[in-house]
């Protein structure tokens, strides 16, 4: 996307805007699954000055990645110092924090690595239902192919946005899209040692078709309201009223995917009355209204109003 920046505006009989390098630790490295190898254009002694830093997306686990390429951590640091920006790709963002440089600033990652992420990374704001951020020359984005809206971002910073709005129409990209938010799927973070909480959560996902109430779950499981929000919240970094919420709408967006239910019908299903509330409950945690969400994933009841 970067070149195609260049050979349009050479094209135009203007200069490039973008000297693109692939950076690297050593002249030849082999990809982690061994597919195929990699020849950096420049290790990172020799690049000693640069004004964009771009960190991939890891596929290692993250532990192992940081272990083979912490001679980079320093040099990032370094050249942010000098004035360099940087950009991360999905959970590469957790490559970046490692740098302390993201510490009391928003950033994005992959959705479903966020509860990791806050684990490993407190001082980090995550808000892991936006498509990218930016703050203080620093830039993340969300999972997988958001990294074109981010690329479109630094694009439209640098050439323009005209030239941005042409390179989205090159590689059929929707250049205003900001929120990841309709593409999570909320699994619930039980990667925690509260055996109690896990329990908890499994009653809550187990009843989402109830009027579920924290005073009665503190009751059931013989636990105090203060103790068990407390608990819950560091367990899962949810309160219990937005973790009701969050399964609640989880098996809304079931039934609108693949019933042929109306919205109210769906609203009732999971313990809702109020149509404005369970709306605007929806769209907060999706992005979309149900009405939306159903026209954009369940195919057959589409197809079924044509006939």
């Amino acid at each position: 996307m970067l070149n195609m920046v260049n050979e349009i505006l050479e094209e135009m009989e203007r200069p490039p805007v973008f000297d693109v390098y692939l950076t690297g630790l050593e002249r030849e490295t082999r990809q982690s699954h061994g597919l195929f190898s990699v020849t950096p254009d420049l290790l990172i002694q020799e690049t000693d000055r640069t004004d964009l830093i771009i960190i991939p997306a890891i596929h290692d686990h993250f532990d192992k990645a940081l272990r083979n390429n912490q001679e980079f951590i320093p040099w990032i640091v370094d050249q942010y110092k000098k004035g360099a920006e940087l950009a991360s790709f999905c959970v590469g963002a957790f490559f970046l924090a490692s740098t302390g440089l993201l510490d009391g600033k928003q950033c994005a990652t992959h959705w479903m690595h966020a509860h990791r992420f806050r684990q490993k990374f407190p001082d980090v704001n995550l808000v892991d239902e936006k498509i990218m951020t930016e703050e203080e020359g620093i830039y993340t984005s969300g999972g997988a192919y958001a990294f074109t809206n981010l690329i479109l971002h630094i694009i439209e910073k640098y050439a323009g946005r005209e030239m941005a709005v042409l390179i989205s129409k090159a590689f059929s990209i929707d250049i205003d899209r900001a929120s990841q938010s309709a593409f999570i799927i909320f699994e619930g973070q039980k990667d925690h040692s509260d055996e109690k909480v896990k329990s908890i959560q499994r009653y809550i996902e187990d009843h989402s078709d109830e009027m579920l109430l924290v005073t009665d779950l503190a009751d059931r499981y013989a636990i105090s309201r203060r103790t068990l929000e407390r608990r819950f919240k560091k367990a899962t970094s949810n309160t219990v009223s937005e973790y009701i919420q969050r399964v609640k709408v989880e098996a809304a967006k079931r039934n609108l995917e693949r019933g042929r239910k109306n919205v109210n019908e769906v609203m009732y299903d999971v313990g809702y009355s109020d149509p404005k509330s369970f709306r605007n409950l929806f769209r907060k945690v999706t992005g979309l209204t149900p009405l939306q969400y159903r026209d954009k994933y369940n195919r057959d009841y589409r197809e079924s109003l044509t006939y």
